[in-house]
């Protein structure tokens, strides 16, 4: 099952939200903090892909039953 708009709309408001903190922490922070905030937004970007992965997959197992 996809993701709810709902849920989609705060990964997308948080996705804004952590690139606004790497461009203040690029300035400001030493660069370990800018790759794990970074890591953060890569994990928000997997979680959508993932979840388009797995509705492919359970449309492919449902068609096959």
């Amino acid at each position: 099952m996809a993701l709810s708009k709902q849920t989609l709309d705060h990964l997308l408001e948080a996705e804004g939200n952590i690139r606004a903190a790497i461009k203040c922490a690029a300035v400001n922070e030493k660069p370990l903090v800018v790759t794990q905030i970074s890591k953060l937004l890569y994990d928000i970007e997997s979680l959508k892909e993932f979840e388009k992965l797995q509705d492919i997959v359970d449309a492919h197992i449902n068609d096959g039953d």
